[in-house]
């Protein structure tokens, strides 16, 4: 079918260090290439069939309308005097309603726009920056509708997504810092980049964002001979949190799983290795980012031609033409010592759900062949427990509840606004030592 045809996305450069292939079942990023070292790492994780993907929820894929968690139920929604109802339907346990419902954006297959059928919630300062073609080379841009009454949502959705690569700023791909020693330099391998849109014709809801499983070293397990059991318990990941005292009403008494950094507790992810004080049951908790100057995410349609998000988003991390401008500060970084390679990231989301894949058994779904697997679905060598590292990028779970987030981050969207929520990982790499 063809939403299981690899669409392959490509860095511009004779030297190319990213590639990605993205599937329009689900907006799913099927693999993720980087050329590091003289050696090729496919860093997510996930079955080597695409068609396979049906089999394996929430690998790497778009989910919405809503992310995360809400409880099961009719409930009361309100924002900017604008009312509506929304019917959670359960599809997790007894109690939740899990990425949407039942039938999410993950299982749905989006379209690839082209010239002919152009993009409508990017306006024409930002399609300046991203011509549409016929044949993606370094972004696209897809597109899912979803209709009143969906999954239990009210309101047409139309939601929209840009795919895209970005090369190095410098062009011996060097990244620096002030400050910087040559023991200490890194290299500047690219970054990749979503910038989600939506909008309702009637109706309020609020949608999407992704849903990502790392290993940066998978792709080394024929270099293992097989010796050393796959795991991310050997990466270091640093997450800003917010602090207890600084936590809104909606991430003490929303969320039940929204953890905060406790000095030398397994919540602490200041610089911490992810097995250091592991948690038995694994990782699968929200962590608020402190306030900062955050990218709005939302657009008044009066000003929606006037803005835009899209040109900062778009350039080199380092270089001449770098520019933080509508972007936020790094919030999370996840590096592995032994491939070299480290994934900083930055959005204008509240927080990441981090899931260290505990519940997972490798008895069903397949695994890669680049990550010592067969391929083969059911084989029982799939993806075991705490193999990856899954980050999602959201506000806080079932915000709207809190009537003190009222006509804030309340996680809604009426029709005079326009939904803007992007991520951007900047892929870097770092000479590993030698033990």
């Amino acid at each position: 079918m063809a939403e299981f045809n690899p669409i392959l996305l490509t860095l511009p450069s004779l030297t190319p260090s990213l590639a990605l292939e993205i599937l329009p079942s689900g907006l799913t990023l099927h693999r993720l290439f980087v050329q590091a070292d003289g050696r090729t790492h496919d860093i997510v994780i996930g079955p080597e069939a695409p068609e396979d993907h049906t089999f394996q929820k929430y690998t790497n894929t778009i989910v919405g309308r809503y992310s995360n968690r809400i409880p099961v139920g009719t409930h009361k929604i309100e924002r900017n005097g604008i009312s509506s109802e929304v019917t959670a339907i359960l599809n997790e346990g007894t109690r939740v309603s899990l990425h949407g419902g039942p039938t999410g954006f993950d299982a749905l297959p989006w379209t690839l726009l082209t010239p002919e059928d152009p993009p409508t919630l990017f306006n024409a300062k930002e399609l300046a920056h991203i011509p549409i073609s016929s044949s993606p080379s370094s972004h696209a841009v897809f597109r899912l509708v979803s209709p009143d009454g969906d999954q239990g949502f009210p309101g047409k959705l139309i939601t929209e997504v840009l795919v895209a690569l970005i090369e190095p700023g410098h062009q011996d791909r060097k990244y620096r810092k002030p400050g910087d020693t040559a023991e200490n330099e890194e290299y500047d391998l690219g970054s990749v980049v979503f910038v989600y849109r939506a909008k309702l014709d009637e109706g309020d809801k609020k949608v999407v964002t992704p849903h990502w499983g790392f290993n940066l070293e998978a792709s080394q397990r024929e270099l293992q001979g097989g010796a050393e059991p796959l795991s991310v318990k050997g990466h270091t990941l640093t997450i800003k949190m917010r602090s207890p005292t600084e936590s809104s009403n909606a991430t003490q008494t929303v969320s039940q799983r929204v953890s905060f950094p406790s000095a030398g507790t397994p919540h602490d992810h200041a610089a911490k290795l992810i097995g250091d004080q592991y948690p038995e049951m694994g990782y699968d908790d929200y962590y608020a980012f402190p306030p900062f100057k955050k990218v709005s995410t939302r657009i008044p349609l009066a000003s929606f031609s006037e803005i835009d998000f899209v040109q900062d988003v778009l350039r080199p991390s380092n270089g001449p033409n770098a520019a933080q401008g509508n972007r936020s500060a790094p919030v999370v970084e996840l590096v592995s010592g032994k491939s070299g390679l480290k994934l900083v990231f930055d959005t204008n989301q509240g927080g990441v759900m981090f899931y260290s894949f505990a519940w997972t058994n490798p008895q069903k779904g397949a695994r890669k062949k680049i990550h010592g697997g067969s391929g083969l679905q059911n084989h029982g060598d799939s993806y075991g427990s705490g193999t990856a590292a899954f980050l999602e990028f959201h506000d806080p779970l079932a915000a709207f509840l809190d009537p003190a987030n009222k006509d804030k981050e309340d996680t809604l969207l009426t029709t005079d606004e326009i939904y803007h929520n992007y991520v951007r990982c900047d892929v870097r790499f770092k000479e590993p030592k030698k033990e």
